[in-house]
């Protein structure tokens, strides 16, 4: 688990969400704004994340919804201008994550310089966007491929708005997963973003795997944090950072800054 301290320089890192506004291609793009609009508030959204003292900002497309498994090539593209337009004032360490697709998120790594990516990298499931395969031999080695073996690999384990398709348990599921793809850390979800991960599934994963980093996904608040963060190693925190802590509202500065106060608190 050293790798916390040499990616985030700190242990318990908050990794905080940079939700990119929908783009060219996406059903809801707001076409008379363009990119100027996509990056401009992917910038005001940054800069209240830093000014809040989170550790790390991880940029996704969280508004190309409805999501695609297998993005097209107009996203990741997208993409890597919004985070080359703002590289001069990215202050922390930087992740990415193109929803949900693997191979995009490992190329947009490789464009940008990204530390990790987030992501459905192994299993099968059911859910909002059907039946959901995966290729995890394929991924690693594309990560391989492009010359990244500093980059590190958190595998989301309980998607949102999707289910295992086999019957297995949570437990069972994080101990083959590290066994058979060592993944860097592995992301315990709730249901759907802002959704709080449930404790008990958290500290089942946490026991089953107790070499490998565990992060909580979401649903982090300023209330059960310290609750939180007792069990996990770290938190990715997207929505209780937003105005009223709504998913699609901007990022509130103030809102950060309290969240933060209690994380540090915490680790001291």
């Amino acid at each position: 688990m050293n790798w916390l301290n040499g990616v985030f320089g700190t242990g318990k890192p908050i990794i905080a969400m940079c939700h990119l506004q929908a783009m060219p291609g996406d059903p809801y793009y707001d076409a008379a704004g363009g990119m100027t609009k996509v990056v401009e508030q992917a910038k005001r959204d940054l800069h209240a994340l830093q000014e809040g003292g989170v550790d790390a900002v991880m940029f996704s497309n969280e508004f190309s919804m409805p999501y695609l498994t297998k993005v097209n090539p107009e996203t990741p593209v997208a993409m890597a201008r919004v985070i080359g337009e703002l590289m001069g004032e990215i202050g922390v360490p930087f992740g990415v994550n193109v929803l949900w697709d693997p191979i995009a998120s490992i190329d947009l790594a490789a464009a940008t310089g990204a530390k990790f990516i987030r992501e459905i990298m192994s299993g099968v499931y059911a859910g909002d966007f059907g039946l959901w395969n995966t290729n995890v031999g394929e991924i690693v080695r594309h990560k391989v491929h492009l010359g990244l073996a500093d980059l590190k690999m958190l595998f989301n384990i309980v998607p949102e708005a999707a289910k295992y398709l086999a019957e297995r348990g949570i437990a069972d599921i994080a101990r083959s997963t590290v066994f058979n793809n060592k993944p860097d850390a592995l992301c315990v979800s709730g249901l759907i973003a802002g959704a709080e991960t449930d404790s008990q599934v958290l500290a089942s994963v946490r026991r089953a795997v107790p070499d490998t980093v565990v992060f909580t996904n979401t649903g982090c608040n300023e209330g059960n944090i310290q609750a939180q963060l007792k069990i996990a190693d770290g938190a990715v925190v997207g929505t209780t950072f937003k105005f009223g802590g709504k998913f699609e509202n901007a990022v509130d500065q103030g809102r950060v800054k309290a969240f933060m106060d209690k994380v540090k608190s915490f680790r001291e």
